[in-house]
């Protein structure tokens, strides 16, 4: 089979594809014959090292994928060959084939494209367990999201919208803007590039709190940088502050803050969630399910590329010019 490899730490320059020999499955793992994978940030971040978690080299990047299974391991008994799936890889997903513990195998309906499939579950399930469990959104708050047009921001937007908050996007153009209206979003701001100084500062946060009709309840960060300060101060009261990502960088907050508004600054680590909390996940997944059923989230995919082309896949995600989803197609 073909996969896309990671050998030394680097950019996506750095990716080959090889033929690799077919994976076989352990007692509890499956092979899923890969249709489509999608990029996340992840996968920037894992081929240079830069992530929580780095496998033995070679690898392949990919944290999800969507196909059918073609071989099942020993011990599983609840997944069957030919059935439909996306998959939770962490890693190994831009491959033509791909073996996968059973609990990380999520059936998916008939009706739903790979595609779609491909590009579900990291995004809408790292915004549905931000904006469910450790915001505590309730019917009829205020959201902000940062970096609202990429794969987790978008899937904020719907989700929010879905629970009843009313929903500012902010992004770093009217185009992304735009697509985030489009998806129900009910106001926007474009952001200015960082560096910014304190006037701009100042001024972004005042745009905030008009937008949200003096203040937000809840900040979704998916930046960093020189945005979550801004964002901070304006908080409502009580506000929760919830922490992403950071591709334009840590950012350093003043810990007044939180005293003066007594807001929350809160973690949000999708990934160990799911790790430690399977039971409370699948309630999670079910959810989503559901009202992808019934049309209320929806992947909006930007971009597809072959195989051969999955490092410009990953470079147009790093380059901030993804909107929605960037998918990798297998042929």
């Amino acid at each position: 089979m073909k996969a896309i490899l990671s050998h030394d730490v680097g950019g996506p320059d750095t990716l080959v594809l090889e033929e690799v020999d077919d994976p076989t499955p352990s007692g509890n793992e499956v092979v899923v014959d890969v249709h489509a994978a999608s990029v996340n940030f992840p996968d920037v971040l894992i081929i240079q090292d830069m992530y929580q978690f780095k496998p033995p080299r070679p690898f392949s990047p990919g944290s999800e994928c969507a196909g059918v299974i073609s071989a099942v391991g020993a011990d599983v008994s609840v997944l069957e060959v030919g059935q439909r799936v996306l998959a939770s890889t962490g890693h190994g997903a831009m491959a033509e084939k791909v073996a996968v513990d059973a609990s990380a195998i999520v059936p998916i309906p008939d009706d739903m494209p790979f595609d779609h499939a491909a590009s579900f579950l990291l995004t809408y399930g790292t915004s549905h367990y931000a904006l469910k469990d450790r915001a505590h959104a309730k019917d009829g708050e205020t959201l902000f999201i940062l970096g609202a047009s990429g794969g987790v921001g978008l899937a904020a937007v719907q989700l929010g919208k879905a629970m009843g908050l009313t929903v500012i996007a902010g992004c770093s153009s009217q185009d992304k803007v735009d697509l985030c209206l489009e998806h129900g979003a009910d106001a926007g701001i474009v952001y200015p590039r960082q560096p910014l100084d304190r006037d701009q500062q100042k001024a972004l946060s005042a745009e905030i709190k008009a937008a949200g009709g003096g203040g937000v309840d809840i900040v979704y960060d998916a930046v960093g940088g020189d945005y979550a300060e801004p964002a901070i101060r304006a908080m409502n009261w009580e506000g929760r502050f919830l922490v992403v990502g950071f591709p334009a960088g840590i950012p350093s907050v003043p810990l007044n803050l939180t005293l003066l508004k007594s807001c929350q600054i809160v973690g949000v680590f999708w990934g160990a969630f799911v790790f430690g909390n399977r039971d409370r996940h699948n309630e999670h997944v079910a959810e989503l399910m559901q009202w992808y059923g019934e049309g209320k989230i929806t992947p909006h995919i930007t971009a597809h590329y072959p195989l051969e082309q999955a490092a410009d896949a990953i470079t147009e995600l790093m380059e901030r010019r993804a909107k929605g989803k960037v998918v990798v197609t297998m042929t």
